[in-house]
């Protein structure tokens, strides 16, 4: 008779003792709390001059030397310094801050139109098109902005556009990085079976682009459209250079010209910071979900 197969005694798993899974407990307890004290001291270090900016516009010029710099103010303070900042030099801050709404908002316009149909071309072209756009895009990525200032301003100079707003709009408006942003989000992001389906059916490659790609593409395009905006916004050393006269200033020049270690100052930063903050607020959930456009293929 055959006799019956035994089953291999399998080696019992030892329960680790009662005290490692202390240490363990521990260790991951002193690991959080290390995390804790780390994002703290980090949200302190970025909070407190936001704080200080803030608490600033409250105060006069007398205040904020001798007052705690965390220290309220008043309201009535707030207002006379609105109104100085309103007042110096026949209310060019206003006009400065319709300067800088007037580049950045026309260069997104041009960057939004140019970049987006670009990174889909280059997702659909062939390898060999590809490959030497791509490489020429990274190169310029990789040039600091401040050393294109004075190629750039040599080349205005020949066209006599000093002193014009397209001197600041039209170099405002070269952002490779959107460029190849939308490549990844079209080559690695978006499922090439809906694109060849809108080919089968006899769209032509526009009609894919619109009526396919480009509705999928909403987050990449908050994504580009948030990036150039923050970066012409905040720019400072081209307008100086493209701009003789301070009636055409945009903001982050503009400021330089109010008086310093002044509350008027304070507000006039903290007013320049509300448009971005605005337009982060507004696309944040698009942006969070530009930011790994491209990282998994679907």
């Amino acid at each position: 008779m055959a006799r019956p197969l035994r089953r291999p005694n399998r080696e019992r798993r030892h329960k680790p003792p009662i005290g490692c899974k202390r240490d363990r407990g521990s260790f991951d307890l002193a690991n959080s709390g290390l995390r804790t004290v780390i994002l703290v001291l980090f949200a302190v270090f970025f909070t407190v001059p936001l704080l200080w900016l803030v608490l600033a516009t409250t105060k006069s010029g007398q205040q904020l030397e001798t007052r705690a710099p965390l220290g309220w103010g008043s309201f009535h303070q707030l207002i006379g310094n609105w109104h100085r900042l309103t007042a110096f030099d026949g209310d060019a801050y206003a006009g400065w801050f319709g300067n800088t709404v007037e580049y950045a908002g026309t260069a997104l316009v041009i960057v939004l139109l140019v970049d987006i149909p670009a990174g889909y071309g280059l997702a659909v072209s062939g390898a060999r098109v590809r490959r030497p756009l791509l490489l020429l895009t990274l190169v310029v990525m990789l040039i600091p902005s401040f050393a294109l200032v004075l190629p750039i301003f040599l080349e205005i100079n020949d066209v006599h556009l000093l002193g014009n707003p397209l001197s600041l709009i039209l170099p405002f408006s070269f952002f490779p990085f959107g460029v190849y942003v939308a490549y990844l989000h079209f080559s690695a992001a978006t499922r090439q079976e809906l694109l060849a389906a809108g080919r089968m059916d006899g769209c032509t490659e526009l009609q894919v682009f619109l009526r396919i790609a480009l509705p999928l593409a909403k987050p990449v395009v908050a994504l580009i459209a948030f990036f150039s905006f923050v970066a012409n916004w905040n720019n400072y050393f081209l307008p100086l250079a493209m701009l003789p006269s301070s009636d055409a200033y945009p903001l982050q020049v503009g400021l330089v010209l109010l008086p310093r270690n002044s509350p008027v100052l304070a507000l006039g930063v903290l007013i320049s910071i509300l448009p971005v903050l605005l337009v982060f607020f507004v696309s944040q959930r698009y942006v969070a979900t530009g930011l790994t456009a491209g990282s998994t293929a679907n």
